[in-house]
């Protein structure tokens, strides 16, 4: 179990990522989905994250459908508010008025079947409001306890510091893999300084660093992923060149390309909780098997010159998806 914050909730080691269950990897099957939940919470997972805009509120529904079969108490679930969605799914803006916190909490509530929100963050910082001002909102709902603990999402050094100053804030969402190491520059040391944890997304690089990618996958008009640059000619033939070493390091130890990927997360200090967004139970089996997995100093040495930081060929999102998903790095 490791802990979110100073004084934050107390989580697995792993959470669940249930995004791709809804919205952006491609279909995904709804009785499989559940059953995922299921065998995670079965297995001592405690952390479902989600976002009231994954699917357009369709996931936050599947969690309140699984959960339906299991205890509210058993699960702390973090959720994300702000981005806005046109009818074909197209990211259009983020809000993060105190208006749009309370109407946005209120529809998650009802949705999700529930009486509060373990985690409540905003999706991006919305540049046109002082994030002092959505904090704050957000305060307002951790004093009438609609949601316990406050959290961000993809925000830089600078707005931590601001918002923390607010409110003491959990854990800040940020992708963190082998392949995306930009955290550890500025926004890292500043959760740190801070007492902050970090809830790592994207650890698997959205499949790249699975070990089951192939370069003759395709992709449908609805996977994020088939406008990725990473995912794309010559930068993926790179990339998957970095999973065949990794792959000859997981083999000598005995275990999968995901879960060297997995336990190097997991070794970069306890104030970090990788999610894992399994779709399957077989990969959710997968991944579960990374927390057996111990690295020491010298396999750690040979997995990062394997993959150097900045190794990865291409952006993490497209230009035109860059000005709205990754606002502030």
């Amino acid at each position: 179990m490791r802990t979110l914050g100073t004084g934050g909730p107390v989580v697995s080691d792993l959470g669940l990522g249930c995004m791709g269950m809804s919205d952006l990897y491609g279909p995904a099957d709804r009785a499989e989905s559940i059953a995922t939940i299921h065998a995670a919470i079965d297995a001592g997972i405690t952390l479902l994250d989600t976002g009231d805009f994954y699917g357009m509120g369709h996931n936050e529904l599947l969690i309140r459908d699984a959960l339906r079969q299991r205890s509210r108490d058993d699960v702390r679930i973090s959720v994300k508010f702000g981005a806005q969605r046109d009818y074909d799914g197209a990211w259009i803006g983020y809000d993060g008025r105190p208006s749009a916190v309370k109407t946005s909490l209120a529809y998650t509530l009802r949705r999700l079947d529930t009486d509060h929100v373990d985690v409540y963050r905003i999706a991006r910082v919305d540049p046109e409001v002082p994030i002092e001002e959505t904090i704050g909102a957000i305060a307002e709902e951790v004093q009438k306890g609609r949601v316990r603990h406050i959290g961000l999402s993809e925000a830089g050094a600078e707005t931590v510091r601001r918002a923390h100053a607010v409110h003491p804030i959990s854990d800040v969402q940020l992708e963190y893999s082998l392949l995306s190491r930009g955290i550890e520059r500025e926004v890292l040391p500043a959760c740190r300084e801070l007492g902050v944890a970090v809830t790592a997304y994207g650890v698997l690089s959205r499949g790249l660093l699975s070990g089951h990618w192939s370069k003759d996958r395709e992709l449908g008009a609805g996977d994020l992923r088939a406008m990725s640059p990473r995912f794309s000619g010559g930068n993926l033939a790179h990339n998957l060149a970095l999973v065949e070493a990794l792959r000859a390091l997981a083999e000598a130890k005995g275990v999968t390309v995901a879960q060297l990927a997995i336990a190097w997360v997991l070794g970069r200090g306890a104030d970090i909780v990788p999610l894992v967004g399994a779709r399957r139970r077989e990969r959710l089996t997968e991944a579960l098997g990374a927390l057996e997995v111990r690295l020491t100093p010298e396999e750690v040495a040979r997995i990062e010159a394997a993959v150097p930081e900045g190794a990865a060929a291409g952006e993490r999102y497209a230009p035109a998806q860059m000005a709205m998903l990754d606002s502030e790095r």
